[in-house]
This record gives structure tokens, C-alpha cells and sequence, in this order.
């Protein structure tokens, strides 16, 4: 015989206290009061011992491979651990094998400094779970974000009516700004229609254009001067000679500091450019806009406030934890424009006309709260503080320059632009050996563990380049780190044997 269904009705009315229909703790994910506040106070001990013991323990640990799968390759875990546990092991065996590209001496690539402020912001962002994609699951922070927007407009001196979004990174800003231009400009479907840049900008904007669906044929790649700079002659006359080649130009992308040599285009005649000929400019600024904040600085960026529309990366020269980017546009309604959706489902939080719902200004729908963080460190220590460490990091690399000036066997490449400079151990010899021993050097300078320094390409040579923009980075750093690699440059090419110290080939 087969017994009656039970009707969800009888469920409920005869469960009692004890039945078991209520998860116990670790079936809803959670730990006793005392054991979230002793995680919660160990994971602090380590940022604060990370964060006051930086200058003294090596940049880097990098595992092999091999290693970290031996370290880390399980099966899923069916059951749980104790946190004590887990967390032993992801300082043993995850955060050790790390390059702390916020350490004073980490002077490759891009540093990302952080701050101690930030961190607690982003700890609060994601223990409260706030979503921001929308205003009314979020108004205050949404407010927070368009303050925090409005000061970045501002610094960039762009108009009141301009807004932005914050963003994972830079990628996903020109990806965002690029995206709102081919909506805009009247030839933004035609197939003819084309983007010009010079051969220092970032890859992440040819990136950005294969997404959009545009054609390796609709990008033109200038080139740029002995600076890193897009010529604006060769702009004028690659657009000039558009008809002839059939093409429909559409924008252009110029650079506000650029990732190999810290340049920053003529923004200003570029602008006046686009402007006769009504194109879009896009200013990635990834690198060097946030050096807006420095009155001191801001010279070097004349023309920025003329952008349609701007990229730039907090987690930079803002000093914000990863992941932070931003794009800025003349237009904030553009934006809406390009990615404004309203399904079904969402008709109960469409925005009123005073208020912003996030997600209509980007491709993020799930948004965490990421101004908060930039929001509280300028409220903390003050836009002043923000300057002060935007000089300083730019004197740190003009300083270097003064160094390697006065040192024989340098050669400098670039001079420093915004926190970059680039330079060469220049003994005579064949460009090829000359270069193989620019990445020799640098590889010895990594592996003591003291700094890391990297090299890059620069007017078809290999040169050794330091990114200074740290603000706890020192005179005596930048000083010690040049002394080594020079050091090492000795001894490298004595044992390259007599090919270097010849003529150049």
C-alpha cells in the first residue's frame, strides 16, 4: 500500500524545535561568534605584520608549477578543516609564493602600493556583501561612489555634467570607454570605421576593439617619438590620408602616461585635432591621469580636461588595493545610453530621475563596493597626503636619472616621465648581446630577492626600466638598487667574454 503524500501544510504545521529541518552551523556556513572574531583578528595580524615588516623580507617567492601543485592539489575536500588549519596553510603555501607588488623595492611593471585604510574598507565591502548595481539595494553606497566619481572629474577638469563608473581595471575601462564611442559617433557601425593610436599604447585597446568586434584592418598603429609620444603630424596626415585608403576615422586613443616610458601625448593639439575633424578622444590614462591630483604634476597632463572620455586606474597612482579602475565621460549619459537594460525582472528597482543605478553604466550587473575604499583613504589622510605621494614618486624617478646621469657605463633611454625612467648598462657590442645582458641583469637584481626590476622594449632595444610610484619607497632604495645592477652589469658582461666591449655591430 502506498502511504499519502504528506501536503506541505501538514509539514509545517507539526514540525517542532529539534526535528532537524534547521541547518546546523557549518551547513549554513558559518562559525561561532568566537571563531569569527579570532579568524577575523588572526587575518588582521597578518596584513599588519605584511604591511610593517615589508621593508625587510625578499620582493618575491615564486613556486614552480610543479611545486604549487604539490603544495596545493587535492581532491574537493568533502568535509571541513579547522580555520586554524586552513589558514596556516595559506600563509605557508598561497600568500608565500607571492610578488608583493607593494614592497618599497618592487620597481617593475606597475606597482600597486595599497594602503592600510583601503584594506579595511574593502574588508568591510565585502563582510557586509553590499551590491551596488542598483540604487535601491544600495542608496548610500551609491551616493559614496558618486562623490567619489565627482572628485575624479574634478581633478581631470572635466565638466559638472560629466560622470564615470568604477571598474575591475583599465582593460575593462577602455573597454567601456571604446564601447560608449562606437555608440556615439555616427560611423561607429561602419565597417570602415577606424581607431588611431600610436605604438606605445596599451594592448589592452586593441583588446578592447577585437571585443567590440572591430577588424585588425580598422585600427591604425602610429608611430611615436623618441619620448614615447604620438607625433601629431603623422596623426594629421594618417587622417588625412583616410579617404584614399577608404577609411572612416572614428577616434582616437591617446596616451596620459604610458606603461613603457611614463609619456603623455600632446593632448592639447591632439584634441584640437579631433575637434576640426569631430572624432572621439579617449585619453587612457590608466597609468598617469590620477597624477592630476598633483598641482605639480598636472602640468604635464594639459589638455586631459579636453577628453571625451578617460581611463584611470586607482589602484596606481591612487594607491588602492586591486582590483580598482574608473572611466570618466563628458557625457555621463552617455553611458546610460550604451548600456542601460531594463528587463522584467527588474522593473521594481528602474531609478528615479535623481537617482543612478550602477549598472546601467557598465557590463557589470553584480558590482561590489569599490568606492568605498577610495572614498575612505581621501577622507582619512586628506587629498594633500595623495599629492605629496604622487611627488614624491615622481622625484624618485627624476632622482634616478640624476644618478645614472653621473654614472659611467648608463646610457638613459627615456628620460623620467611620471614616475618612469628607462636606461641601458651600455658596454660596446653587438645590439643583441647588449640586449640578452639588459635581461641578465635584471634576472640577478630579482633573484637576490632584494628588488625586482624588469626590462621592456623601447625603439627596437631591450632596456631596464624602474616604475618608482610607491610612496614607501626611499632615495636609499632607488640609490642601493641602481648600485646592484650596475654591479651585476660588471659582472655579466666580463662573462660574456670579448663579443661585449667590442664596437656595436
Amino acid at each position: 500500500m502506498v502511504a499519502a503524500a504528506v501536503q506541505p501544510s501538514e509539514r509545517i504545521s507539526s514540525w517542532a524545535p529539534g526535528d532537524g529541518v534547521d541547518a546546523s552551523g557549518k551547513e549554513r556556513l558559518e562559525l561561532s561568534l568566537e571563531e569569527m572574531r579570532a579568524l577575523g583578528h588572526q587575518a588582521v595580524e597578518i596584513i599588519l605584520e605584511h604591511l610593517t615588516s615589508l621593508p625587510d623580507r625578499a620582493v618575491a617567492q615564486v613556486a614552480s608549477r610543479a611545486q604549487a601543485e604539490a603544495q596545493l592539489r587535492e581532491p574537493l575536500p568533502r568535509t571541513g578543516s579547522p580555520w586554524q588549519t586552513v589558514l596556516g596553510k595559506v600563509q605557508d603555501d598561497v600568500l608565500a609564493n607571492v610578488r608583493h607588488l607593494d614592497h618599497p623595492r618592487f620597481l617593475a611593471l606597475v606597482p600597486g602600493p595599497s594602503n592600510f585604510v583601503s584594506v579595511i574598507a574593502d574588508l568591510l565591502a565585502s563582510g557586509l556583501n553590499v551590491f551596488t548595481g542598483t540604487w535601491v539595494e544600495a542608496s548610500g553606497p551609491a551616493a559614496v561612489e558618486l562623490v567619489a566619481i565627482d572628485w575624479l572629474r574634478e581633478a581631470c577638469g572635466l565638466p559638472a555634467d560629466a560622470g564615470g563608473v568604477f571598474t575591475s581595471g583599465g582593460s575593462m575601462a577602455n573597454l567601456t570607454a571604446l564601447a560608449v564611442a562606437r555608440d556615439v559617433q555616427p560611423q561607429g557601425r561602419d565597417r570602415r570605421a577606424t581607431f588611431y593610436f600610436s605604438d606605445q599604447t596599451h594592448r589592452t585597446v586593441d583588446r578592447a576593439l577585437a571585443v567590440l568586434g572591430f577588424g585588425e584592418e580598422q585600427v591604425r598603429m602610429l608611430p611615436s617619438d623618441d619620448r614615447g609620444r604620438l607625433v601629431v603630424s603623422s596623426l594629421v596626415q594618417a587622417l588625412d590620408a583616410a579617404p584614399e585608403e577608404d577609411r572612416h576615422p572614428l577616434c582616437v586613443v591617446a596616451n596620459a602616461g604610458t606603461t613603457n616610458t611614463g609619456a603623455v601625448d600632446p593632448l592639447e593639439e591632439i584634441a584640437a585635432v579631433c575637434r576640426q575633424r569631430g572624432l572621439w578622444l579617449h585619453v587612457d590614462g590608466a597609468y598617469g591621469a590620477a597624477a592630476a591630483f598633483s598641482s605639480a604634476a598636472r602640468p604635464q597632463l594639459a589638455g586631459l580636461h579636453q577628453a571625451d572620455s578617460i581611463t584611470l586606474d586607482p589602484h596606481k597612482w591612487l594607491f588602492q588595493p586591486y582590483e580598482m579602475g574608473c572611466v570618466l565621460v563628458r557625457d555621463r549619459h552617455a553611458l546610460s545610453r550604451c548600456f542601460r537594460l531594463l528587463p522584467e525582472y527588474m522593473q521594481d528597482v528602474a531609478p528615479g530621475l535623481e537617482e543612478v543605478n550602477f549598472c546601467d553604466y557598465g557590463l557589470q550587473l553584480s558590482r561590489r563596493f569599490n568606492a568605498l575604499k577610495l572614498w575612505m583613504s581621501l577622507k582619512v589622510f586628506g587629498a594633500d597626503a595623495f599629492e605629496e605621494a604622487i611627488d614624491h614618486g615622481v622625484a624618485l624617478a627624476e632622482s634616478a636619472e640624476e644618478i645614472l646621469a653621473a654614472s659611467p657605463g648608463w646610457e638613459i633611454v627615456t628620460r623620467a616621465q611620471l614616475g618612469v625612467v628607462t636606461f641601458r648598462y651600455a658596454p660596446e657590442g653587438p645590439r643583441s648581446t647588449v640586449d640578452r645582458l639588459q635581461k641578465e641583469i635584471a634576472a640577478r637584481v630579482t633573484a637576490e630577492g632584494y628588488a625586482v626590476v624588469t626590462t621592456t622594449r623601447f625603439g627596437g632595444r631591450t632596456v631596464l626600466r624602474l616604475c618608482t610610484i610607491n610612496p614607501r619607497t626611499t632615495m636609499a632604495d632607488v640609490a642601493e638598487v641602481l648600485r646592484r645592477l650596475k654591479s651585476h652589469g660588471r659582472e655579466a658582461s666580463s662573462q660574456e667574454g670579448p663579443s661585449v666591449g667590442g664596437r656595436e655591430a
